[in-house]
């Protein structure tokens, strides 16, 4: 495996330049739009505050001298906007700890702070799937929007296998992948606040070099696994790119998505891989239920193997406020320790 230090522009190509680069380039169809338009409509006209200046999609007046507000919605996505802005803005993640995206919708609450935003960074490739139409609502009202993991090159980017036509939302989970989005965001930033580009520009190549020295640490710690217990067992195959990344080869019960369900006879396969493998640990997820992963340790038992449940890991969220891993780079820290650890090597 290759390792070497990156420049941020060698990253990929700038995507963004000015507002309307920021448009989406994925759009829904209009009967879901209209649809949801009028769901929105009813939330807004209940409400008060600051949504009755910004309901028609303007961008919100701030006091003189108040910083930018942008919402992310998910942890990570909030992590890196607010690595490389710094302080020069407020960033507001709406998905707390835990939170599954796959099965997310916007609260009334959530919409309330959407329409307030100066602007909102999504995931995207269908992350936050349920919320689609409601961030096409705020895109038409003229809000930049901007789906970071849209502005990775598609030639990177893993496809579902339930689903060859969709990609792999995962990206977060190669360091080396997540730090291309930072001159995306990093552009945005400055179309949205011109006079921050050098410490936008400066905090964006900080957040390459350590995703370089996160993705050095973690081969070597994963190098130490006995090649054959390189087989990661999960919840959800949210870990792709994690095992594409430094040498794993990744089971997830459910699908790229939670909201898929995991068959009998998928479980059969994988405790009889299990067993025959011996392999030493599966793994349960922060925001997956364990019943899939404590079935699989059940068959194994029943065939003569006993295998552990690991550490939980962090798929789809990060930790708690306060905690190491409630950084992006903590989890993947936390994450690359417990397998492992559990898998025969040594972290």
């Amino acid at each position: 495996m290759r390792h070497s230090s990156t420049s941020i522009d060698s990253a990929g190509p700038v995507v963004l330049t000015n507002r309307d680069a920021f448009s989406s380039v994925v759009r829904r169809n209009a009967t879901r739009v209209m649809s949801v338009i009028a769901a929105m409509s009813v939330l807004i006209g209940c409400g008060d505050g600051p949504s009755a200046k910004t309901s028609n999609g303007s961008a919100p007046s701030r006091a003189a001298g108040a910083k930018p507000v942008y919402i992310a919605t998910t942890p990570m996505v909030g992590d890196v906007v607010r690595a490389i802005a710094g302080d020069r803005a407020e960033v507001i993640t709406l998905l707390g700890p835990g939170v599954d995206p796959h099965l997310w919708s916007p609260t009334r609450s959530d919409v309330l702070r959407i329409l307030d935003a100066d602007a909102v960074f999504l995931s995207g490739l269908m992350l936050e799937g349920r919320a689609g139409d409601a961030f096409a609502r705020v895109e038409q009202g003229g809000r930049p929007v901007l789906r970071i993991a849209e502005t990775l090159p598609k030639a990177e980017l893993l496809t579902d296998p339930a689903n060859p036509s969709h990609f792999d939302p995962h990206v977060w989970m190669d360091p080396v992948l997540w730090a291309k989005t930072a001159p995306a965001v990093r552009d945005a930033l400055i179309t949205l606040d011109p006079d921050g580009a050098a410490q936008f520009t400066r905090n964006a190549q900080t957040f390459v070099d350590d995703a370089a020295t996160l993705d050095r640490e973690c081969a070597l710690a994963i190098s130490s696994i006995p090649f054959s217990m390189r087989t990661l067992i999960t919840a959800h195959d949210a870990f792709g790119y994690y095992g594409k990344r430094y040498g794993l080869q990744v089971r997830g019960i459910q699908g790229i998505s939670t909201e898929s369900e995991a068959s009998i006879a998928d479980i059969e396969r994988l405790v009889a891989e299990i067993s025959e493998n011996k392999i030493p640990a599966v793994f349960i997820e922060t925001t997956v239920s364990d019943r899939t992963i404590r079935a699989l340790v059940e068959g194994c038992a029943a065939r003569g193997h006993d295998v552990i449940i690991g550490d939980s890991l962090y798929s789809d969220s990060l930790g708690r406020t306060g905690t190491p891993e409630a950084q992006w780079s903590g989890m993947i820290r936390a994450n690359t320790k417990s397998i492992t650890n559990a898998l025969g090597g040594r972290y």
